[in-house]
């Protein structure tokens, strides 16, 4: 058993949570039970995630993104009337880390996609209101991006989108998880051979075609289940207490 506020705390410091302008508040978003034995972890905190934990006998939940934020309703609506209910009929705290879970070089999801596609995390990339948000991921011997593509599917759970206009043999991507279509100029204006994200957005087809550059998007969610997962696995290392990783795959 820990004590929730040590885990938050601890959370906070590893993430440097309070350094990021973003648009979601990171940290301790709901309290609940003080003393934790068992965290969940997930990508989104919607309802089915929150009952899942409730029937584990959970006390903490943790999750990318959180309950609040710039892009989500600035009202108590139905629907989050009803995962704040659940939150408080079984006493779970729940907390969630968006843009320091992004950009940490160890446990952040850009870093863990570089290692898991088996590229070496390199300089950092992508710009976001003076921070930087991911890596480019580098290969001296180069990927067919035939296999790069293989490997994606595997990493994220489902075929990519791909737009294939970049070179046959790939040595070097840009990897921003999420919502970053709009860094493609940035990987453009890098040289980069790819350029890794989780949806595509309407005016990144000419612009990769006319670059020269791969597009992939492996799905918001897809990119964004490894950091997470992560730190629930580091919680149970440091704190003793028992961690699940709860997957409710979105295809966007």
């Amino acid at each position: 058993m820990a004590n929730r506020d040590q885990i938050v705390s601890y959370l906070d410091e590893l993430l440097d949570a309070g350094s990021f302008p973003d648009m979601t508040p990171n940290g301790l978003q709901v309290p609940g039970a003080e003393d934790v034995e068992l965290v969940v972890t997930g990508v989104s905190p919607g309802l089915e995630l929150i009952e899942a934990a409730a029937d584990r006998g959970a006390q903490l939940v943790l999750t990318h993104h959180g309950l609040l934020g710039d892009f989500l309703p600035d009202q108590i609506t139905p629907v989050l009337k009803r995962r704040l209910q659940a939150l408080f009929d079984a006493d779970i705290s729940l907390a969630a880390y968006h843009l320091p879970l992004d950009a940490h070089a160890q446990v952040g999801n850009n870093a863990l996609i570089c290692a898991e596609l088996g590229l070496e995390r390199s300089e950092p990339f992508g710009a976001y209101k003076g921070t930087t948000l991911g890596f480019v991921g580098r290969s001296q011997t180069g990927i067919p991006f035939a296999e790069l593509r293989e490997r994606c599917a595997g990493a994220f759970g489902a075929d990519p989108f791909v737009w294939e206009y970049g070179p046959e043999v790939v040595h070097s991507v840009g990897v921003i998880s999420g919502a970053a279509a709009s860094s493609l100029g940035e990987a453009t204006a890098a040289g980069l051979d790819a350029f890794l994200t989780g949806e595509p957005a309407e005016h990144t087809m000419l612009e990769a075609r006319e670059a020269g550059i791969h597009f992939i998007a492996g799905s918001h969610y897809g990119t964004e289940t490894f950091g997470v997962r992560r730190l629930g696995e580091l919680l149970a290392d440091r704190f003793e207490i028992r961690h699940e990783f709860i997957d409710f795959p979105n295809p966007i």
